[in-house]
């Protein structure tokens, strides 16, 4: 899979004219710049955006367990798999526990998806799988979510890696690309229990592609690639013996996992649990119209959306490339699912994204084929148009309206103002000399990400309702404002009110004759 083989092979299923649109002697070089800015945009700033309330939970309490106390605890009722937080360990325990460094691990992940599409230069040529490549490269959804530390980013990683693994071993009838596959594909479904969706959509792809493609069309990359599979691994009972090495891997790495490195059995069991909570949360939360994710795409995705749809047309009509056949199918099938499934957020849409950029890097190629005849510069400026546009969208998506509702991206997510919260209860301990050793009570029911902003803080209490306290600092919600001072009286004086989210806001309470007051000296006020 490596990016920088410059050796042109021979595949029936790209047509004549691919590897000499592009001179080897430019992919390696063209292959790391569009990795370099897929770096740029998953890198710069990482910390910049306050954490959401999924990304405060993941990394607040599971992560923070994990690095801390050396626990996690599969839970298969509201939250997803245990990859996430595992991956996360080891930047966190080298570089220490910061936004920045647990953003790492999924910044990392969405540049070596980035990789991976350019690894599909035989299945879609040079020219596709770079475009492919630069598409994501400066997609806006898929730099968003990868500055995310929630699961979708590593959940398409693995499901890539694992097709691209198993296709290798069609080829090479090489058991190691059978046993990556089978370990990619139970990294993905320890991922997040949706697994089977992309699963059920994948296979359906890959007989309605056997079912589509012109059988003259149906030969493989290889000239000993023609040969039956069970005949260039050396017959079936050597087949058998690699089906089982890959299952056996496959059920090794879930329990793992689930398992928690085998320090909590029943986490097994919860696994094949959670299939019927998320089943009935796919019925109940976040329910939005069946074309939800269609304006969402037109809105802030619609190269993709524009070139995977041509790719597909072009894709079905001709039926030589089985291939990208195959992709149309999954891209366009795993669209159409998840739109028929009520719950519906803009991280869901990675799922198809991928797939999308993989459709529209072979209609690039396609239509570089037929350009290649003509004068090619309209279509060179067409993309390059296209890349400008996206990238400028993904500037200010991810450096500019991070927390602005009208981006589809950003929901119901964390405001910038909640971060001056945070400076401010940083600021009035530091000053009053008491530093992480002030105690805060958190009254509001809702407060994350809260609890990872203030994780170093040694006496910080989370009662989600107002209830009598004598601790140096209080947080409240700001409807809560006439019940918290008919409960505790003139003890404490507010000092801010700060956005959390949109309809959220958090008030900030310092008790007075704690040391705190004098902290803030002129700027405290008498609650009315």
């Amino acid at each position: 899979m490596a990016i920088g083989s410059t050796k042109s092979r021979r595949d029936g299923r790209l047509g004549d004219r691919d590897e000499a649109q592009l001179p080897d002697r430019d992919w390696p070089g063209v292959s790391v710049a569009v990795l370099i800015i897929a770096a740029v945009f998953r890198l710069v700033a990482l910390e910049l955006k306050p954490m959401h309330h999924d990304e405060g939970v993941n990394a607040g309490y599971f992560l923070l367990n994990l690095v801390r106390r050396g626990s996690y605890v599969y839970d298969p009722t509201n939250y997803h798999g245990p990859t996430l937080y595992y991956f996360a360990l080891l930047p966190a325990k080298l570089f220490g526990l910061h936004t920045w460094t647990v953003r790492l691990t999924t910044a990392l992940f969405g540049i070596a998806t980035v990789w991976l599409l350019l690894c599909l230069r035989r299945r879609i040529g040079a020219y596709g799988a770079l475009a492919a490549a630069a598409l994501l490269a400066v997609s806006p959804g898929a730099t968003f979510l990868a500055r995310y530390f929630i699961h979708e980013t590593l959940f398409v990683f693995f499901a890539l890696g694992a097709l691209i693994a198993f296709l290798r071993y069609l080829e090479t009838a090489n058991a190691q690309d059978l046993y990556l596959a089978a370990a990619s594909l139970a990294l993905f479904f320890a991922t997040k229990e949706t697994a089977f969706i992309t699963v059920g959509t994948m296979s359906l792809a890959a007989l309605l592609a056997f079912a589509w493609t012109r059988p003259d069309k149906r030969q493989a990359a290889t000239r000993d690639a023609r040969t039956p599979l069970v005949q260039r691994v050396g017959g079936a009972s050597v087949l058998i013996s690699h089906a089982l090495g890959a299952l056996f891997i496959f059920l090794s790495v879930n329990i793992i996992f689930y398992s928690s490195f085998f320090t909590n059995p029943k986490g097994i069991g919860d696994a094949v649990a959670s299939l019927s909570f998320w089943t009935k949360t796919g019925r109940t939360d976040h329910i939005k119209p069946f074309a939800t994710y269609l304006w969402w795409m037109l809105a802030e995705e619609a190269p993709l959306l524009i070139f995977g749809a041509v790719g597909a047309a072009l894709a079905l009509w001709h039926r030589r490339n089985s291939f990208a056949v195959f992709a149309s199918f999954w891209a366009w099938g795993t669209f159409f699912a998840y739109s028929l499934i009520p719950y519906k957020t803009p991280w869901l849409m990675l799922n198809f994204i991928v797939p999308l950029a993989v459709v529209a890097g072979y209609a690039i190629n396609e239509l570089a084929k037929q350009c290649a005849r003509k004068r090619s510069w309209a279509l060179h400026a067409l993309f390059a148009a296209t890349i400008v546009a996206s990238a400028y969208q993904a500037v200010q998506l991810n450096f500019v309206h991070y927390d602005d509702e009208n981006y589809p991206y950003v929901y119901v997510h964390t405001q910038r103002d909640f971060l001056r919260l945070v400076e401010r209860i940083e600021e009035l301990s530091a000053r009053a000399g008491t530093g992480l050793s002030t105690s805060v009570a958190v009254l509001s029911p809702d407060y994350w990400p809260l609890p990872w902003y203030l994780r170093d803080f040694a006496h910080v209490s989370y009662y989600g309702k107002v209830v009598q306290t004598s601790d140096q600092l209080v947080i409240a919600s700001a409807e809560e404002r006439e019940a918290l001072r008919d409960l505790l009286g003139n003890a404490y004086a507010s000092v801010g009110v700060f956005a959390l989210r949109p309809g959220v806001e958090l008030e900030l309470y310092v008790r007075r004759g704690r040391g705190l007051e004098a902290a803030d000296g002129a700027s405290l006020r008498r609650q009315n």
